[in-house]
């Protein structure tokens, strides 16, 4: 008789995850993933209201505890407190996806210095700091997942998204780096690449023709909806994914297969 998979590779029951940014489109996606899957979460973003309606959807028939901050990760003293009060409320953190963060498009002669510094502060500094904040109680338990969100902006471009695609990038970089430190203490560090989402960021940036081109670059012709975020966000979480560490996940539609 074949043997069948042992679907406990998939499964997240005793494990707690902080999401960031997580009241809306592709973090409260993936927590609700993880949820399904038998994780506690933390979620945080600006606005409790929003982070309020997410928890609750979050843990909608599920026995799993949800809990909220409100937190603005462009403010250092914030990050550090949010990790804190994570540790302080659930004893520990064992997946940390970083998914905050935000686009100022701007051209490389008319970039503002206060968008650039804005956008890198959200987008690497504070995925830095919190990394740092948390990684040493997953070093102590000898497991941990941290998930970069970093985005197929991140290996190419569209114009005018100068500070964007360079924060995006460089997560990979930090993610390379963070998984030799942190692969002997058994903990895994990746990105996901998502391509086009139907999120808030970029229906509010993008034209009609806009969007419809980035529909036809995918090889489904399709925007991707945020729940299609959840399945590799519980793969790189779980024991599924325990071999795959300093890696791009790109989740695009297969828009990186055209070659022009």
């Amino acid at each position: 008789m074949i043997g069948v998979m042992n679907c406990n590779l998939f499964d997240l029951t005793g494990r707690v995850a902080l999401v960031t940014g997580g009241s809306k489109g592709l973090g409260k996606a993936m927590a609700r993933g993880l949820a399904e899957c038998g994780a506690d979460i933390m979620i945080c973003s600006r606005k409790e209201d929003e982070l309020a309606a997410a928890a609750a959807e979050i843990g909608d028939g599920l026995d799993v505890r949800v809990e909220y901050r409100v937190t603005d990760m462009i403010d250092r003293a914030e990050v550090d407190a949010l990790a804190a009060e994570t540790l302080e409320k659930f004893g520990k953190v064992d997946i940390l996806i970083n998914n905050a963060g935000s686009n100022k498009p701007q051209p490389i002669d008319e970039i503002e210095d206060a968008a650039w510094d804005e956008i890198l502060e959200l987008n690497l500094t504070s995925i830095m700091r919190l990394t740092r904040a948390l990684v040493p109680q997953m070093k102590a338990r000898q497991w941990g997942r941290i998930i970069h969100i970093s985005s197929v902006l991140g290996v190419g471009s569209k114009p005018a998204r100068n500070a964007y695609s360079a924060t995006k990038a460089s997560l990979l970089g930090l993610a390379k780096a963070s998984a030799l430190d942190l692969g002997p203490h058994g903990i895994t560090v990746n990105c996901i690449g998502p391509g086009p989402f139907l999120t808030d960021l970029p229906m509010s940036l993008l034209s009609d023709a806009e969007k419809e081109e980035f529909a036809r670059m995918t090889a489904l012709n399709r925007w991707g909806n945020p729940r299609e975020l959840a399945g590799p966000a519980i793969l790189l979480s779980s024991e599924a994914g325990s071999y795959i560490t300093g890696e791009m996940l790109l989740v695009d539609g297969g828009a990186f297969a055209r070659a022009l």
